[in-house]
């Protein structure tokens, strides 16, 4: 009489053909996360030393906006050969500027990413979703500090004085840098829901081009009608360049360094369990 022996299924084949689901974020820990965190930042910054050309708009961007802004619109906002009292006013707001325009390629390298099928190879990875979306924003945090560094630079070449102390200096750079973390949120957002790269980029434009100029990073709000200014107050950039120019200028703050900071949580809050959450849905 012969016997039947039943073995019971292993658990990774009862796996579905996708490959092993990512581990579960809350059972992998902090010191697995921030692991998982470094290891994928580090594969950004490779990726980076082998395409060079990614850090043209880093290096490049910041030149070009100081010349253009301060030779353009210096003379108009100051007077013709005081130029250099422009200076002042405009490198703290362009400080503000360089962190959004930077945000906006981390929604276009998320999109590009599930379309190169990137994503598919870190469904397999028992990693935190949520370390593959921190890992850009720290990357890109990286490359947001030398275009700011650039962007200093280029503004004692044409005259900036810091007259606060370099603490207040590095407290500005540090307030861009929180603010431009909370914008990439957003972009990450509007890149897991775009189609394209292209479509990405073209709602970005439209929501950067009244943030940047109905604001006070290039002119006194004092000089636009009435219903500008009022749009230009409640602007968030506005309270930044303020922060900003405040700290290197050595004038009084006011309300604005808290304001930013407040936009800056709010926005994390809001925009980063929707991106998270976006990110589990895709992968």
């Amino acid at each position: 009489m012969s016997t039947v022996t039943t073995t019971k299924p292993s658990p990774t084949a009862a796996a579905p053909a996708g490959g092993p689901v990512l581990a579960d974020e809350g059972r992998i820990g902090l010191r697995g996360n921030l692991r998982h965190i470094g290891a994928l930042a580090r594969r950004n910054v490779l990726q980076i030393k082998q395409d060079p050309e990614s850090m043209f708009d880093v290096l490049f961007m910041p030149i070009i906006f100081t010349l253009l802004f301060v030779f353009v619109f210096g003379g108009a906002i100051s007077g013709k050969g005081n130029q250099g009292e422009y200076v002042n006013y405009v490198v703290p707001g362009l400080m503000a500027m360089m962190g959004m325009n930077i945000a906006m390629g981390v929604g276009t390298g998320v999109n590009d990413d599930f379309k190169k099928g990137v994503m598919d190879r870190f469904r397999s990875m028992p990693i935190a979703r949520s370390s593959v979306l921190i890992a850009k924003i720290v990357v890109e945090l990286g490359r947001m500090m030398v275009a700011i560094a650039i962007l200093l630079g280029m503004g004692f070449l044409l005259g900036l004085s810091i007259k606060g102390s370099i603490l207040d200096l590095f407290l500005s750079i540090g307030l861009s840098a929180v603010f431009g973390s909370s914008l990439m949120w957003i972009f990450i957002l509007l890149g897991l829901t775009m189609k394209t790269p292209q479509a990405v980029q073209g709602m970005a434009m439209l929501v950067l081009m009244p943030l940047q100029f109905g604001s006070s990073i290039f002119a006194p709000p004092t000089t636009m009608p009435g219903w500008l200014q009022s749009f230009t107050d409640v602007n968030p950039l506005s309270n930044l360049a303020d922060a900003a120019r405040s700290l290197i200028n050595g004038t009084p703050l006011g309300n604005s360094v808290w304001i930013t900071l407040a936009w800056s949580v709010g926005i994390t809050l809001v925009t980063m369990p929707l991106a998270v959450r976006k990110f589990r849905q895709k992968t």
